[in-house]
């Protein structure tokens, strides 16, 4: 088995959002997004897609995105994005999620010896725009982290992936609640998505050793990243 991770599908069938306008980056959305799974994914691989998933406001309306997704080769696990407004309770989510595919809130998945640990992140202290309002956010999902990697305790995995949607570091690259949690549980790989545009001699790659990977869709040029092979 191997794992994958792709951010920022940003679908929209029910009410189409041409992405083009966001940047060259996006030419060939949604189709490139599709195709470009195709070609590197199997059916028995992992996809992690840490957020931003579909345009859509309600479930009823992202329910034909997350079931063109599901049609995919290999089994995915989704977290929430910022633009994820039609993610419901995570009881009724579950619910209406199409075989093979799985969503985390407040806990963790293991699969096939894999645990995928995560949330959706926020902007951090040292954000130049970081208000008091943000604050509340940013401690509650590190705390939704906390929860997260905490949900494993007691489960066999060989290897751990930490998913975010947003950056785990500081805009300038400090540590962070994210980070401090990254350390404590020393996850094999770290993915998250969010940036859009990126330069990738401006990224931090690892943390304390531990590679992190930017994995938005438009950074990948659509094609998921490889984060793992599994005998």
């Amino acid at each position: 088995m191997r794992v994958f991770a792709i951010a920022d599908p940003h679908l929209s069938r029910v009410n189409p959002k041409p992405m083009d306008i966001f940047g060259e980056n996006w030419a060939g959305h949604p189709e490139a997004f599709f195709s470009g799974w195709r070609e590197v994914v199997g059916p028995e691989d992992l996809v992690i897609v840490p957020g931003d998933i579909s345009w859509a406001m309600r479930l009823e309306e992202a329910l034909p995105d997350l079931e063109d997704l599901a049609a995919l080769p290999g089994t995915k696990v989704l977290l929430r994005g910022n633009h994820d407004y039609w993610w419901p309770s995570i009881s009724k989510l579950r619910r209406a999620l199409p075989a093979g595919m799985h969503a985390l809130q407040n806990d963790a998945i293991v699969i096939d010896g894999v645990a995928v640990a995560g949330t959706r992140g926020w902007v951090t202290p040292g954000d130049r725009e970081f208000t008091e309002q943000d604050q509340k956010i940013y401690r509650r999902e590190v705390e939704r982290l906390r929860l997260s990697l905490k949900h494993l305790e007691g489960q066999a995995f060989d290897r751990l992936i930490i998913a975010l949607h947003y950056p785990p570091t500081g805009p300038t690259g400090e540590p962070t609640g994210f980070t401090e949690l990254i350390e404590q549980y020393r996850p094999d790989a770290v993915v998250y998505g969010h940036l859009h545009g990126a330069d990738a001699r401006r990224l931090i790659h690892t943390w304390e050793g531990i590679p992190l990977y930017l994995v938005a869709a438009d950074y990948l040029r659509f094609r998921p990243k490889q984060i793992l092979e599994l005998p």
